[in-house]
């Protein structure tokens, strides 16, 4: 990664300079943001909630602010003097049975940091939003210039994630110089919860998952999602929004690749899609009539099936963002299960 410079053109990762913010600090991509604008040489301040855990951030020299999305006066004081905010603040569980808490995150917790920036001045604000924004192209394949069509049928995390690009386009018209990236589903080292994706890596490597069914996903590494929001910082359009996606791969694909990495056997058992609808409708109307979150529901497994591959000529062109081979995430991510002593039996 390349320290920036007054003349610094696209393809260089190196930011406008000044302090940059990044909120959310302590989640898997927007430690990935920190970490990368630390080794490119900016000033950095982040912002966690009180019982966020840090510690993969401990050798950096940065500034920690606390405070939470829901209290304006905390975004207020963490943005004082910084030139650049990278909004790394999301609530991705989507399976949640009352989805109030997305809302409360994705949309009034993001309303907040942006009237927050507009009144503080901050030069450049990046908005780390989600390819499901993208609309359907009968093409199969998507681009920016697809607009969300498909209300109706979304769930309610994918509608948060939609009014919070409508409202960033709100505040880009009352004057602030905003971007969203649309990123992809993220695979990469560090990921310590881990995430839904990054637990199917997990399993794979533990020899937990004997199985896979016919599901497809978008993907791209997390760095390289981390160095494209950072291009967006220094190259993006204000208003704009910029597709972060590397390939398009199946749950097989993924699963042998980690498997291989990891050198143990892929998971051979393959679940046709009409049995993992007649398992998976049972389940969820149980939960649901008890109150009780679900993770696979038969709208996810739709989606999976529904959504089509991605064009990113315009991050490529725009930004100068190159993204490395995806392989390289995904072993990655295998390295950190493996090496990490976090996932030891």
């Amino acid at each position: 990664m390349e320290i920036d410079n007054a003349d610094a053109t696209p393809g260089q990762t190196g930011s406008r300079g000044g302090k940059a913010l990044v909120l959310g600090a302590s989640g898997f991509l927007g430690s990935h943001v920190a970490r990368l604008l630390a080794e490119a040489g900016r000033e950095l301040r982040i912002f966690t909630r009180p019982s966020s855990d840090v510690s993969l951030l401990a050798d950096l020299e940065l500034e920690h602010v606390h405070g939470d999305v829901s209290d304006k006066d905390s975004l207020l004081r963490a943005m004082e003097g910084c030139s650049s905010v990278f909004h790394c603040v999301v609530d991705t569980r989507a399976w949640l049975a009352d989805p109030a808490p997305l809302y409360r995150t994705n949309v009034d917790g993001l309303r907040n940091s942006l009237e927050a920036a507009l009144e503080q001045g901050v030069e450049k604000f990046v908005l780390t939003s989600s390819i499901v924004t993208i609309g359907l192209n009968p093409s199969g394949v998507a681009s920016e210039e697809d607009e969300f069509n498909w209300w109706d049928e979304a769930p309610p995390y994918i509608r948060t994630r939609v009014m919070g690009e409508r409202l960033l386009a709100e505040f880009v018209e009352r004057g602030l110089d905003a971007v969203a990236c649309c990123v992809a589903t993220t695979f990469g080292g560090n990921d310590r919860q881990p995430t839904p994706h990054g637990d199917m890596i997990l399993r794979v490597v533990k020899r937990r998952m004997p199985a896979y069914w016919d599901i497809s996903m978008n993907v791209v590494g997390v760095r390289d999602a981390a160095e494209a929001l950072i291009l967006a910082d220094r190259h993006g359009r204000a208003g704009g929004r910029y597709i972060i996606a590397d390939s398009f791969m199946t749950m097989q694909e993924g699963c042998a690749l980690a498997a291989k990495f990891a050198g143990v056997p892929p998971p051979r058992i393959h679940i046709p899609m009409w049995l993992m609808y007649a398992w998976v409708w049972p389940v969820e109307k149980i939960n649901v009539l008890f109150g009780r979150d679900t993770v696979l529901t038969i709208k996810s497994l739709d989606i999976s099936q529904t959504m089509g591959d991605f064009d990113i000529s315009k991050a490529e062109k725009e930004l100068g963002w190159r993204p490395r081979p995806m392989e390289l995430s995904l072993r990655e991510a295998v390295d950190y299960i493996q090496n990490s002593g976090r996932f030891d039996d």
